[in-house]
């Protein structure tokens, strides 16, 4: 299953506790948990699960043979707002914009 994934739920994927190790590559997030070479989200000691390793793995001429090895299970997003965040401020600001505009007709009346 393929899901849209922000880099604070990516944090989360860091293969400590039980929890599922991650990292992401040119946007793309791979679960690296069934890997033995992950063990409780370490590689090695040089990278780190729930990280976004593009920058580290950048000149390492054998990524792309290795990395797609392991399943891709969704893609980093570019922001880090959460997921529906802004409908909600959107109707929260428009609540706030009637509740004023329906004071202001209450003190014009009065």
């Amino acid at each position: 299953m393929r899901e849209s994934m922000t880099r604070d739920e990516l944090r989360q994927c860091d293969g400590r506790d039980g929890r599922r190790a991650c990292f992401a590559v040119n946007g793309k997030v791979y679960d690296v948990s069934d890997s033995p070479l992950w063990v409780n989200g370490d590689h090695r000691g040089t990278h780190q699960a729930g990280s976004d390793l593009t920058e580290e793995l950048r000149s390492a001429p054998h990524v792309r043979s290795v990395i797609e090895r392991f399943p891709v299970i969704g893609e980093l997003e570019t922001t880090n707002a959460p997921r529906g965040s802004a409908g909600r401020w959107i109707v929260l600001a428009g609540g706030i914009l009637a509740a004023g505009v329906v004071i202001l007709l209450l003190l014009k009346q009065s």
